[in-house]
């Protein structure tokens, strides 16, 4: 282990600078400096050399899309690192009598968390999964099992789905603790196979500069339908 890298890389997350322009990128997205910028609060110039820093430490991958460059998360096992720092950060933090998480209600109910959902939404699907022995969470790892298919199904998933995302060394699903929640939401190819089903099915959308994801009219129909109607009921 090169103690100096953990250090390096420890020093380019803990510049509030670079963190603002990291957790900026959480969603998923592809932001440019400019926006960069704005996020982090400084100029240009010390934007510019934040983010080749974090490219250069390999934290950022730059796309080049005719005059403009779009920086991105490098890779999820870097939006990993940074989910878990969240946490930490979260846990560490005094008692408060306010609530937990985000105090924008919407974005309690559904966000994004790099590329997987997070927030009341989230957790209450990972709980029906498990409910249907679809997953089993043991401590900090889980477990797809042959049951996720058919559950899978009737949330309109198709079959095989699962397989076909891209695979590298990401596991097929791991538990996430919910900033928000302070419960499991699920990560991995599952989490992200679960956000990109309901944004295509319009189930869920985006929205401009924030990781908040709203809620439609179908999606609450399809929702409500899979997750039933008292689960769904306990979400408001």
């Amino acid at each position: 282990m090169n103690t100096n890298q953990v250090a390096r890389i420890a020093a380019l997350v803990g510049e509030p600078a670079r963190t603002h322009m990291l957790l900026a990128l959480m969603d998923g997205r592809a932001l440019t400096a400019h926006e960069l910028a704005a996020a982090a609060h400084v100029g240009a110039a010390t934007a510019s050399r934040h983010l080749a820093l974090l490219v250069e430490g390999g934290l950022l991958r730059v796309n080049a899309q005719g005059r403009h460059r779009y920086h991105q998360i490098a890779s999820a096992d870097v939006a990993r690192v940074l989910e878990g720092i969240m946490q930490l950060a979260v846990a560490a933090a005094p008692p408060r009598a306010v609530v937990t998480g985000p105090r924008d209600d919407a974005m309690r109910f559904a966000r994004t968390c790099y590329d997987h959902l997070a927030g009341r939404l989230a957790v209450a699907i990972a709980d029906r999964l498990v409910e249907e022995g679809a997953v089993v969470i043991e401590d900090d790892a889980a477990i797809v099992t042959e049951r996720a298919g058919p559950v899978l199904q009737k949330l309109g998933v198709p079959p095989g789905a699962l397989d076909t995302q891209a695979r590298g060394q990401r596991p097929p699903c791991r538990p996430c603790l919910d900033w928000g929640e302070r419960r499991m939401h699920l990560a991995g190819r599952l989490g992200a196979l679960l956000c990109t089903h309901s944004l295509e099915a319009g189930w869920l959308l985006r929205q401009p500069k924030s990781r908040t994801l709203t809620l439609t009219p179908a999606g609450a129909k399809a929702f409500r339908g899979w997750l039933g109607v008292a689960r769904w009921q306990a979400l408001d």
